[in-house]
């Protein structure tokens, strides 16, 4: 089968990493408490599968939109590193350039969406089929849904035995990670629009 050629441990988990950094959900996790504390009981299957099938779905839909406006996927994913690139400088340091809103409810909104799926995690997904197969970018996300599901289920003891400095300390070191994905998405994607250019 055709799928199982694709198949890649190394893209599965280039993927996971990268979808991991971007969801950010470790650093989530005292937003997630807060939102505990204020709407009650977060459903973490609910929140999970929501966000995992959002993800899933704008993976194949999103290129058709694309195609709809006459975007090509090299560009949309030379935007979405800009957009990571943005999302690691907030992380590193300690800045917000996107103002979100505040919540008005649980589980499916804020959490499935945008909290977990957000722009920046959907923007992330199409720019990834650009460089991977499909089978492996749905697996990194159903590893990420899965790892989601564990952190909304254990996010109050996850706050009280990491602290506030462990998790200033993860976001910062993804936060790296993220700016040279983002680099390496754009120069890979930005050669590629050249040469469709000079092919053309």
């Amino acid at each position: 089968m055709e799928i199982l050629n694709d198949f890649s441990i190394k893209e599965i988990v280039t993927c996971f990493m990268v979808l991991f950094a971007v969801i950010d959900i470790i650093g989530s996790v005292p937003i997630i408490v807060s939102l505990q504390q204020k709407f009650g009981q977060i459903e973490a299957g609910k929140a999970s599968i929501t966000a995992g099938l959002i993800m899933i779905v704008f993976l194949f839909v999103g290129n058709k939109i694309l195609k709809l406006i006459g975007v090509d996927v090299n560009s949309f994913a030379i935007a979405g590193a800009f957009v990571i690139f943005i999302i690691a400088l907030e992380m590193i340091l300690g800045i917000e350039i996107n103002k979100t809103t505040e919540a008005k409810a649980a589980s499916i909104v804020p959490i499935a969406f945008p909290l977990v799926a957000g722009a920046g995690t959907l923007t992330t997904t199409l720019s990834l089929r650009a460089e991977f197969h499909d089978i492996n970018i749905i697996l990194g996300i159903v590893l990420n849904t899965i790892f989601v599901y564990l952190v909304l289920k254990s996010a109050k003891w996850l706050e009280n035995r990491m602290g506030e400095a462990t998790l200033s300390i993860l976001q910062k070191v993804f936060g790296i990670i993220l700016l040279a994905i983002s680099i390496k998405l754009f120069t890979a994607n930005f050669a590629q629009l050249v040469q469709n250019y000079i092919n053309f």
